[in-house]
């Protein structure tokens, strides 16, 4: 800085010099000097001596404003005294000088003083704004001028001159021109058409430099803003937008948002959203659209069922003159949710189904549907109960019921199939129908009896067209098919004098309604005809091909009493040991004649009187009294033996005759009898013996009238031969008798009267009477007369037991009679309040010799 320094004060020294001559003294200074800086030797170029300056008191008079400057008391000199600024003090003036006024005393005198203040570049181009801002339309074409206000510089002369730079831009260029009158133009020039979408705001620094040295420069900011034509449509961001929802979600709820933009400004850029007027109506209740967001949002129901994409076309509308538009494509996709249960239904039904169709008879054809998709409609299939009936699947949705078992319509009539569908999804729904399946009747059942053999009581003398028994058989069947009539088969009849008077029919005593199965009695029944009739009756239903089912019945004729005690004639047989004589009928009248000895001893047999009854069991039992004489006679008779036998010892005192009354009672309800009149004659031993000889020999020799005489003294004689031919055959008949016995004692025991039938239950009736099955009877006398069925075997009708030796082992028969003794009938007791079930054994009319009281029945042959 020194270097530039000297100079300029050489150059004020001259011109101090100058101004000293002319009278007037003039300094220079730059600006901005610093305080302190010697202006000029201000007492030397006065030509005040050293040193007078102090003395005369040099000073400046100050003019009303501040000088900057100062006189220096000691040396005279003028200093700046504070900041010189020449555009402060001078502005833009040129030249820049101060007068000063300087006095100085002893004398007084006043000096002019011109202090010129020269200008340094201190002051850089100043715009009047820092940024300003204009807009410029769209449209504007190129080389259209923008007018632009220029800097300022305080500075002068060179400091001042400005020139202009603009940063660098495609769009703007500077002009600047400088007229003749030293004024300056400056403007903005447009050199490219503008595009508000590509650049809305243009920033320009404009920079002014002066020309000092070094240059100062100022700047200030240019902000363009290119003002909008709505001259760009809005455009989304996507062309096609896709979103998801479930089927009935809850409405209201925001599916999306839609964004478009419009690179327009203002309110050519203010968007509103609508659906297109291509939109159904459907579409339109389902969704709404805000206008101003753009927020898509769900006012209908979606089933996903019904409808499961809907295609939306929404536009985007500016607010410019004219408006534009941009247009988008929303794919709303329906996502299934599993809200509908699987479907049967019945497409076909065959029924009723015939009992005997066969395995894999398609009895129903069914569709099976969910409206759901994937997992949700995959559906599965099952059929409740899992038989007779099964499912078959055919093709996709369709199944067949089938028969997997065979069918009884007798067990189940009808079933309720329960078709049960399922889905796939998570909770599965499921789905069911229910299908009646009735089962159609086949003739596949026989009838069938309650029992296989009926067992029927029936009382003799019953009236024609009584019932008998109700007959049942059942017929699981329907209609016709178990609608059943009944019929006799010829069956047998057993027992009585029929079996030998020939073979005849059952339908000739009972009769079965067809309908009703009642069987009736086509005659009275007698006991002594038939007594067991066993025959079949047959069911057969109506069906086609006809069914039968057969049941045994056996009709058992219980006795009643209605047949008195007959007298029987006398037989052939001697009389046996002690025996006088035997009752025998006299010529011409119906007394039975007898003989007995006199001194016979009490208890001697005289006479046996014979009576048979052609009932049975209690009804055939019969018994003897004696009626008269009355009181004590000297003879008795046998209650069940009929034997008549002394009391007493026989005396003269008795007279040679003695007439007894006997009485042959039944134990039938009421009780039937026969009287039989005996003659006993008293007489010699010798013609007792002699007179039962003869009896004895020959039937016709014992047929003697009742009175005594001659005739019959020469009898006895002629008899008593006979008589020791009696004894001696008789004793030798005992031995063989005994023999016998004892063999039979020790041989094996032959079977029994009847041998265990087929196992048939008998039972007796509520009334205490009794029946039997498999009946068996045999005949045993001893004596003369037609032989009796009066001891009768019935096999017991048990089951057997249980196991496999049930079929091994037989059971053995017990020993029905092992000792009778005493009144017939012993083994059991065949009258009301017998055990329901039992094997009686009937022993009536037993004939036993006079000799023997009781006879033991070791083995039956």
């Amino acid at each position: 800085m020194g270097k530039w320094w000297w100079p300029v004060l050489r150059v004020l020294v001259l011109q101090a010099a100058w101004a000293l001559v002319g009278g007037q003294v003039r300094y220079s200074v730059p600006e901005e000097a610093k305080a302190g800086t010697v202006v000029g030797r201000l007492a030397q170029d006065l030509g005040l001596e050293a040193g007078e300056a102090e003395a005369r008191r040099l000073r400046l008079v100050s003019q009303g404003r501040r000088a900057s400057v100062e006189v220096s008391g000691a040396s005279g000199a003028l200093v700046v005294s504070s900041r010189l600024d020449r555009e402060e003090l001078c502005g833009k003036s040129a030249p820049c000088a101060l007068r000063l006024e300087v006095l100085v005393e002893r004398p007084l005198r006043v000096f002019h003083v011109e202090l010129e203040i020269t200008d340094i570049n201190d002051n850089a181009p100043l715009f009047p704004v820092k940024e300003e801002t204009f807009t410029i339309a769209e449209l504007s074409v190129p080389g259209s001028r923008f007018p632009l206000e220029g800097a300022s510089d305080a500075d002068i002369g060179a400091n001042a001159q400005l020139s202009y730079t603009l940063s660098s831009t495609e769009h703007f260029r500077l002009d600047h021109q400088v007229n003749n009158d030293q004024s300056a133009s400056l403007a903005l020039v447009l050199t490219k058409p503008l595009d508000r979408e590509t650049l809305s705001l243009h920033r320009l620094v404009l920079t002014a430099s002066d020309g000092g040295r070094p240059s100062l420069t100022g700047t200030m900011e240019l902000v363009i803003s290119v003002l909008d034509v709505n001259d760009n449509a809005p455009e989304f961001n996507q062309s096609v937008y896709k979103v998801k929802v479930l089927e009935g979600s809850e409405l209201g709820v925001l599916l999306m948002t839609l964004s478009a933009t419009d690179l327009d400004d203002g309110i050519n850029s203010d968007i509103l959203y609508l659906f297109s007027r291509r939109v159904p109506a459907e579409v339109k209740e389902m969704f709404t659209i805000d206008g101003k967001k753009g927020e898509i949002r769900l006012q209908g129901k979606l089933d996903y069922e019904e409808k499961d994409v809907y295609e939306i076309t929404v536009e985007a509308t500016d607010r410019g003159s004219p408006p534009l538009s941009g247009h988008c494509k929303v794919l709303v996709e329906v996502l299934d949710v599993n809200d509908n249960a699987p479907e049967v239904w019945v497409t076909s039904l065959s029924v009723p189904v015939p009992e005997d169709a066969l395995v894999g008879t398609v009895v129903a054809l069914l569709s099976v549907s969910d409206r759901d998709s994937g997992a949700n409609g995959r559906v599965r299939c099952a059929v409740w109960p899992a038989a007779p009936f099964g499912l078959v699947s055919t093709f996709a949705g369709s199944y067949s019921l089938v028969l997997r078992e065979a069918l009884d319509r007798e067990r189940v009539s009808e079933y309720e199939v329960e078709v049960r569908a399922e889905d796939g999804g998570s909770p599965s729904l499921r789905g069911r129908r229910g299908v009646r399946v009735p089962v159609s009747d086949v003739n596949d059942n026989a009838p069938a009896f309650a029992q296989a053999v009926y067992t029927v009581l029936a009382r003799e003398n019953n009236a024609a067209g009584a019932e008998l028994a109700r007959l049942w058989a059942r017929d699981p069947d329907e209609a016709d098919n178990g609608r059943v009539r009944y019929s006799v088969w010829e069956g047998s009849v057993g027992g009585g004098s029929s079996a030998g008077a020939g073979w005849r029919p059952a339908s000739s005593y009972v009769s079965v309604d067809a309908e009703s199965g009642r069987l009736w009695a086509l005659q009275p029944l007698d006991y002594e005809e038939v007594q067991v009739l066993q025959f079949e009756v047959r069911a057969v239903d109506a069906g086609e091909p006809p069914l039968c089912g057969n049941a045994t019945v056996q009709l058992f004729v219980l006795d009643e009493n209605d047949n008195a005690p007959a007298l029987l004639p006398a037989g052939s047989g001697g009389p046996g040991p002690g025996l006088s004589g035997e009752a025998a009928l006299g010529p011409g009248s119906g007394a039975l004649l007898a003989w007995a000895a006199w001194g016979a001893p009490a208890g001697q047999v005289v006479a046996k009187i014979r009576a048979v009854d052609a009932d049975s069991g209690y009804n055939a039992w019969l018994r003897y009294e004696l009626w008269e004489p009355r009181g004590k006679g000297p003879f008795r008779v046998g209650l069940y033996s009929g034997e008549v036998s002394t009391a007493r010892a026989l005396e003269e005192a008795d007279g040679p005759r003695q007439r007894l009354v006997i009485v042959v009672r039944d134990h039938g309800e009421p009780a039937r009898s026969a009287t039989a009149t005996l003659s006993v004659s008293l007489v010699e031993g010798t013609e007792a013996a002699l007179a039962a000889a003869g009896s004895s020999s020959s039937p016709g020799a014992r047929l003697r009238p009742a009175e005594g005489g001659p005739a019959a003294t020469g009898a006895a004689a002629t008899t008593n031969v006979w008589l020791v031919v009696a004894i001696c055959a008789v004793s030798s008949l005992f031995l063989l008798a005994v023999v016998l016995y004892g063999a039979s004692r020790w041989a094996p025991r032959a079977g029994v009267l009847s041998g265990p039938g087929p196992a048939t239950l008998v039972c007796a009736s509520e009334v205490g009477s009794w029946s039997y099955s498999q009946r068996q009877s045999r005949s045993l006398c001893v004596a003369d007369g037609a032989g009796k069925s009066d001891l009768m075997v019935f096999s017991p009708n048990f089951p057997p037991p249980p196991g496999p030796a049930a079929k091994e082992t037989q059971p053995e028969p017990p020993a029905l009679v092992d000792t009778v003794s005493g009144p017939p009938c012993l083994a059991s007791r065949p009258f009301p309040g017998a055990p329901s079930c039992f094997s009686p054994v009937f022993l009536t009319n037993l004939c036993i010799p006079v000799w023997t009281g009781s006879v033991t029945v070791s083995g039956l042959f």
